[in-house]
């Protein structure tokens, strides 16, 4: 009998769909494709979901804005989401929209009455600060000299005033302490760990978890029982990733892949993800997920991306100019896994030109040019291929899966490229065009397109598409190793005339 497949639960943050995506949601959107792929790959059963946050207030203002119905303004911004998931490659097994009421209602008053049963949440009148753009309250203690929240600094926050109700959140803090210390979730980086044990050291206050119909404006999940309140966004948007696998209207599916094996966050939203959800989950009985997985913000040519500047970076222009590939490998290569990181044209071009074109470009077209004359190759790789180059493979694949474990993904991106400059090495040292003998030619050339094989593997998880491509120039099946000539797969970009910049379409 086969082995049953291990399950492998992701999950990508769920963006509020206000407005159009930006370069930190394609950031992101590939992050999580990566890793599903690279367990795809393993033999896992993966599953990645991501979601429309359409119960926002901002999404409501967005709308009245816009003189749009709030429902047809959260749908059409929604799919430009999906569309640029779409356009990036990236795979989304569920996409959960907030809005279902079929699904994701159900789902969230399910979480809500296990949390009430639970004693956990409670009715009171409120006054506090609130900042639309976390959609969170705050305490003047968390605010900037100016009375703003770190996130959003230049926007005022409101006064409100309501009654509303509580989670106990303040109930739960011994014990997320003593979750985040003993790892039971981990976090990573090491250093976001620390800013959740460090917030957690001061005491915890309950939180809002509801607003008036008044203030929602009538959107939102309603809360059970009490038709004149709607959900606080943060309760049911965290939901989505149970609601989206079957939650409270399909046990089966549920049980199947909760809990999440990673959430994929950005660290504005860590806390929310780190002590709001856990005690959520803890209140209502049910499984914690494992990791979650912290990225830093990106900058645009070193300044902050801000509508008001003019500088937010539109990720569907950048794949109309450049491809998907390219776009996908400059994030995922230049920009630390888990840091923050600057965007810049120059340098995307730059790591185009270097990396893509002159280098993994360049070596396919080498060894296909070569390798076709003698197509197709006889292959034995316990005899044929050298002990050196199997070892230097044994080391690559280890050192990725490594990387891939500590989810330092462009260290993992790093060992293909590291791949590709022994190979470049190996092939100028035999000079194989120098070579006469066709025997001796033949065996150049079997190790040169085997490694060129190996490196098209460490690639798939990053450059799908120009992995495939590789594979139909140079295919290994069974014992043999055929090889096409194909097109460019990396076309130098033109610096000096830009309308002779061919677009990598792969």
């Amino acid at each position: 009998m086969a082995p049953s497949k291990k399950k492998f639960y992701i999950t990508n943050a769920i963006p509020y769909v206000n407005a159009p995506p930006h370069i930190g949601h394609a950031l992101e959107f590939i992050q999580s494709d990566v890793i599903a792929r690279y367990h795809r790959m393993q033999g896992d059963e993966v599953l990645l979901l991501c979601g429309g946050d359409e119960n926002a207030l901002k999404n409501v203002h967005a709308a009245e804005k816009m003189g749009e119905e709030v429902q047809s303004f959260v749908d059409r911004h929604t799919e430009l989401f999906r569309d640029l998931a779409r356009v990036l490659s990236v795979e989304f097994d569920v996409f959960q929209k907030g809005s279902d009421q079929v699904h994701h209602y159900v789902s969230s008053q399910t979480l809500w009455q296990r949390c009430l049963d639970a004693g956990d949440i409670y009715k009171k009148a409120y006054q506090g600060l609130y900042c639309l753009g976390c959609e969170a309250f705050y305490l003047p203690s968390e605010l900037n000299e100016h009375r703003e929240c770190f996130e959003h600094p230049g926007r005022a926050l409101e006064e409100v005033s309501e009654e509303n109700y509580f989670f106990r959140l303040s109930k739960y803090q011994s014990e997320l302490m003593k979750l985040l210390t003993e790892d039971v979730i981990r976090i990573i980086p090491e250093t976001r760990k620390n800013e959740m044990l460090a917030f957690l050291k001061e005491p915890l206050e309950d939180i809002s978890i509801s607003r008036s119909n008044e203030r929602a404006k009538n959107w939102g999940v309603p809360v059970p029982s009490d038709p004149s309140q709607r959900m606080y966004v943060w309760f049911d948007a965290l939901n989505i990733y149970q609601s989206g696998v079957g939650f409270g209207w399909d046990n089966t599916q549920y049980e199947k892949w909760w809990p999440a094996e990673v959430h994929v966050i950005g660290k504005g939203i860590l806390r929310f993800h780190a002590i709001f959800w856990p005690a959520f989950l803890l209140s209502a009985k049910l499984k914690l997920p494992k990791v979650l997985f912290v990225h830093g913000y990106l900058t645009a040519e070193g300044q902050k991306m801000s509508k008001t500047l003019g500088n937010v970076v539109d990720p569907f222009e950048l794949v109309r100019k450049y491809g998907a590939e390219p776009l996908r490998y400059y994030l995922l290569r230049e920009i630390p896994s888990t840091g923050d990181g600057d965007f810049g044209a120059a340098k995307l071009e730059e790591r185009y030109n270097g990396d893509l074109a002159n280098g993994l470009g360049n070596l396919v077209a080498r060894v296909a040019t070569l390798g076709v004359k003698v197509s197709p190759l006889r292959i034995d790789v316990a005899k044929d291929i050298l002990p050196e180059i199997r070892s230097e493979i044994e080391a690559a694949f280890a050192r990725q899966a490594e990387a891939f474990e500590a989810f330092r993904l462009n260290e993992a991106l790093a060992e293909a490229w590291r791949l590709i400059g022994f190979t470049d090495r190996y092939i100028n040292t035999q000079k194989p065009w120098a070579i006469v003998d066709e025997t001796a030619f033949r065996g150049v050339l079997t190790n040169a397109s085997y490694l060129v094989h190996i490196i098209a593997g460490l690639i798939r998880p990053f450059l799908p598409l120009t992995s495939d491509r590789i594979r139909e120039q140079i295919l290994f099946s069974d014992s043999t190793i055929e090889i096409k000539k194909g097109a460019v797969l990396f076309p130098r970009l033109n610096a000096d005339d830009p309308k002779d910049r061919a677009v990598h379409t792969a």
